[in-house]
């Protein structure tokens, strides 16, 4: 990635009085370097559709890696992204924006060695709809049908996720129910409580609107609303908006309003008590969907001493696409890459 070592040097953690953990790691674990070997050797970036099962509904699967698998071969460590609230996946992980190369989170992850994977939920995307307003709840069943089919295609029991907003709030909310999948986990953007939120208090004057409507309305102003509405659109390039609009509005207008409804009425939808894994949050600094203090407030309780919280400069709520997402992405690769900690 051009410019990583620059970006590096720049990066800036904060850890606002409580400590950040192991810190970033310099290298990669034996695995990791393995993999990233791999990839290197293997070519071209090689993907596949597949689909899961829940219930009667047909979910979108879309998988990336460096090279097709191959019988016999050590597999790969697994990256499995979990969208947000407003797009689908494809639109979020692997955005193809002219003039630009490197908006494709599926792409980059997949040159670092890693087989990266993605679903689109319940009502997003190429996914078939339930009817129902694909809630965190159902978000949760929609990744349990999602990692039945990746341990069966690639063999392994354990994957790490990235989640971002809504997302992080899915992928740590699966994390407590079937944490022998997880092995390491990144929440983006996370909203715990939703205190002194900005972004959760506009949400709950929407309440009665969401609660009657199982998809909200999510149009092309909508879209562009998602990086004016904390008050930084100079984080974000013009193309890439009007690129996500162009590309998402093929779906409709419309989306399944249960994310935004969890978010104004049922936080705390995740118990950092019951997250076991390793957790790397991270916050942009400008964002309105959250506050220090509530972040903080579920770090300082995650009972696994692996964790760590980083706040990027200049970022608002949107961080992977984001001007500043190249040290989003540095910290994500290290927290990834760290080699398990030794025992007591």
């Amino acid at each position: 990635m051009d410019g990583e070592h620059d970006v590096a040097r720049r990066t800036v953690l904060m850890s606002a009085g409580v400590g950040i953990g192991a810190g970033l790691v310099s290298g990669l674990s034996a695995a990791q370097a393995e993999g990233a070997e791999q990839a290197a050797a293997g070519g071209d970036i090689w993907s596949h559709e597949y689909w899961a099962q829940k219930g009667s509904v047909k979910l979108n699967l879309w998988r990336k890696r460096v090279g097709a698998p191959k019988p016999g071969e050590k597999p790969l460590p697994i990256l499995f992204l979990v969208h947000g609230s407003s797009f689908s996946t494809r639109t979020s992980y692997d955005l193809n924006v002219p003039g630009n190369t490197d908006y494709s989170t599926m792409n980059l992850f997949a040159r670092e060695g890693y087989d990266v994977w993605t679903m689109d939920h319940d009502g997003y995307g190429y996914s078939e709809s339930s009817g129902n307003n694909s809630d965190i709840a159902s978000g949760v069943e929609d990744l349990k049908a999602a990692v039945k089919i990746v341990v069966k295609k690639t063999g392994q029991q354990k994957l790490h996720f990235y989640g971002p907003s809504s997302g992080s709030i899915r992928a740590g909310a699966y994390a407590q129910v079937e944490p022998e999948h997880v092995d390491r986990l990144v929440l983006a953007a996370f909203t715990y409580k939703g205190k002194d939120s900005v972004e959760m208090d506009r949400r709950r004057k929407r309440i009665e609107e969401l609660r009657a409507n199982n998809r909200r309305k999510r149009d092309a102003n909508a879209i562009r609303s998602v990086y004016t509405r904390d008050g930084h659109a100079e984080a974000y390039d013009p193309a890439l908006i009007e690129t996500i609009v162009s590309t998402e509005m093929k779906f409709g207008d419309t989306i399944p309003s249960g994310t935004y409804l969890d978010m104004a009425v049922n936080l705390p939808l995740v118990d950092p008590t019951k997250v076991k894994a390793p957790v790397l949050m991270i916050r942009g600094e400008h964002d309105g969907n959250s506050t220090n203090d509530d972040l903080l407030d579920f770090y300082r309780q995650l009972p696994n001493g692996d964790r760590q919280f980083v706040i990027l400069p200049n970022t608002a709520h949107s961080l992977g696409y984001s001007k500043n997402r190249n040290l989003l992405w540095y910290v994500v690769k290290n927290f990834l890459a760290a080699p398990s900690a030794a025992a007591a």
